[in-house]
């Protein structure tokens, strides 16, 4: 019975999902789900990614977290269009809840639309929000083995930042080890090594950042 009713919201789940691409497409906006642990640097890295995408680009972010809206803020003081949405518990952002604040933007106005997604390496791969492709950071400090352990994350994301890549030499972190995992169960995946803090690595993922998004809203 347990199977049947995880299936049965898996499935709710994606319907959603579906109606929300259409919607957006119709829009002409393009989402992007962004995932990560706790302290990855999701916010840092979408604040980069809202910079150096202006002014081809006007993005907007929809800020996920169980409590709080510390990040919403960050948003806010930079100008950029920002909705929060507390989950107040659950583990991840389901598409229902993105259908429901779609309306608080306006999306005549965007052309990108980042959903910073909660954080953990779990639950948020297994729910599509109606995104046209996904992105996971996996910061050094977390350390080399989360491909391994956490395997769905990885092999349902478009692009990997291996993110605060300044950090380095300061931690046990094998960077070609981490890439060859995530190719072995994504062979389509783009893996990029980015320092949000130095810019080092960001021109190359803004390349490819900009081809993506160039090609969703043709």
């Amino acid at each position: 019975m347990e199977i049947k009713v995880v299936r049965q919201i898996l499935e709710w789940n994606e319907d959603c999902s579906q109606e929300i691409k259409e919607t957006l497409r119709d829009k002409k906006v393009c989402l992007i789900n962004v995932m990560g642990s706790p302290g990855a640097g999701k916010t840092s890295l979408i604040l980069e990614m809202v910079k150096r995408l202006a002014p081809d680009w006007r993005a907007g972010v929809l800020e996920g977290d169980i409590a709080g809206q510390i990040d919403a803020e960050k948003m806010k003081r930079m100008g950029i269009p920002v909705v929060q949405l507390n989950t107040d518990g659950a583990c991840h952002i389901e598409a229902m809840s993105i259908r429901h604040i779609l309306p608080m933007f306006a999306l005549e106005e965007l052309d990108v639309l980042f959903v910073e997604n909660i954080g953990n390496l779990v639950c948020p791969a297994e729910f599509h929000i109606g995104e046209n492709f996904r992105i996971a950071l996996l910061s050094i400090p977390e350390g080399d083995d989360k491909v391994e352990k956490y395997p769905l994350m990885f092999a349902t994301t478009d692009g990997l930042i291996l993110h605060k890549y300044d950090m380095l030499e300061y931690f046990d972190f094998d960077d070609k080890r981490v890439a060859r995992s995530a190719e072995d169960i994504n062979p389509g995946i783009r893996v990029f090594r980015v320092s949000s803090r130095t810019g080092d690595g960001m021109e190359a993922f803004i390349g490819w950042l900009r081809q993506r998004i160039s090609e969703e809203l043709k």
